[in-house]
């Protein structure tokens, strides 16, 4: 049996991490760590784990995590992993990082959109975890940098179809909605219900700093540098993420040609699942669950190219994805622990 722990264990992808872990029968869920919450029992966080969870929050100590842990999960805000990762490296335990520290093989792409790095050397040695991807390289990666939400939801259409040359690089835009939890759970005036609720905005428009992650995958997928316009928008509901991306074809490719692409892409990949009715996926198709749907239309008079797709932003965009990457750095079935039915309503 796997010991695993988690570092950030009480924000929201911490607490997703949780409820996925805490059913998974190859792995014992050993160590949380929380600054903010050190000492306190975890279901008096989130009751919902009341008599299935029966761990106490800790201070974030390095030796502990490796006495107890194998995998070590980093549920953090941006810059503290790359403080306590060296450390977990350096001790042979395997790190699957939520945040943004190691998502980028290159740490000079890392530093024009957050911060400087302090572990440059562990970045580069770091495998982008989008499982469908990239699953060879993870299988025997030391730390994944877990995708975020947003460019997970706006790789897993458009891979397929750059890599097989069907649609225009240079005309992609991204149109990305999100609900609140995305924000995650530290207090902010812009996620208070009376700011959010019966409304609906863009923000950080063509300025998102996931814009540079999206742009160094697909930019790797085609041998050539990819600009995308992004847009993220926020929704009044606590999760879900809807993604429609726009983009020019190549040729005069028929729905079937599409439906091909992606589906024989994703054949066998449980988690994606492509429709070939043109019907649009919705969010609650996919609620507490590790799927991406995806949708398409041609519009023929114009020769572009409809996406759209949705996730769990707290699963597939967060704790699931980490919990699959779990799953391939194992070599056991990539959907163990990770089964769960979508609500019908």
């Amino acid at each position: 049996m796997t010991k695993v722990g988690i570092a950030g264990a009480t924000g929201y992808a911490g607490a997703e991490l949780i409820r996925l872990l805490a059913g998974h029968p190859e792995v014992e869920l050993t160590v949380l760590t929380s600054r903010q919450y050190a000492g306190t029992r975890i279901h008096e966080i989130y009751p919902s784990f009341t008599g299935v969870v029966e761990l106490d929050c800790e201070a974030y100590d390095p030796d502990a995590m490796c006495d107890r842990a194998d995998i070590v999960f980093t549920a953090l805000p941006h810059t503290i992993p790359m403080e306590i990762v060296p450390a977990l490296a350096a001790r042979g335990k395997r790190v699957i990082d939520l945040s943004a520290d190691f998502r980028f093989s290159d740490p000079a792409v890392y530093e024009t959109v957050y911060t400087r790095h302090t572990a440059k050397d562990l970045a580069a040695s770091g495998v982008y975890g989008l499982c469908e991807v990239f699953s060879e390289e993870i299988r025997s990666a030391g730390i994944v940098g877990n995708p975020g939400c947003y460019p997970t939801s706006v790789l897993l259409p458009l891979v397929p179809l750059l890599r097989e040359k069907l649609i225009d690089p240079s005309t992609i835009i991204a149109d990305s909605k999100s609900g609140v939890s995305g924000a995650g759970r530290s207090p902010s005036v812009v996620s208070l219900f009376s700011e959010v609720a019966e409304s609906f905005k863009a923000y950080k428009v063509a300025s998102h700093r996931h814009e540079p992650e999206m742009e160094a995958v697909l930019s790797r997928i085609a041998n050539d540098p990819v600009d995308i316009t992004f847009v993220p928008h926020l929704v009044p509901m606590s999760r879900g993420m809807e993604t429609t991306v726009y983009a020019d074809l190549t040729g005069d490719f028929s729905d079937a040609d599409i439906h091909s692409c992606l589906s024989s892409y994703y054949d066998g990949r449980r988690f994606v699942r492509v429709s070939g009715s043109g019907r649009p996926p919705d969010t609650r198709s996919v609620r507490g669950t590790n799927y991406c749907d995806i949708a398409f239309v041609v519009d023929r008079s114009r020769r572009r190219l409809i996406l759209l797709s949705v996730i769990d932003n707290l699963v597939k965009g967060a704790a699931g994805q980490a919990v699959q990457n779990m799953n391939i750095m194992l070599q056991i079935p990539e959907d163990t622990g990770l089964g769960q039915m979508p609500y019908p309503l």
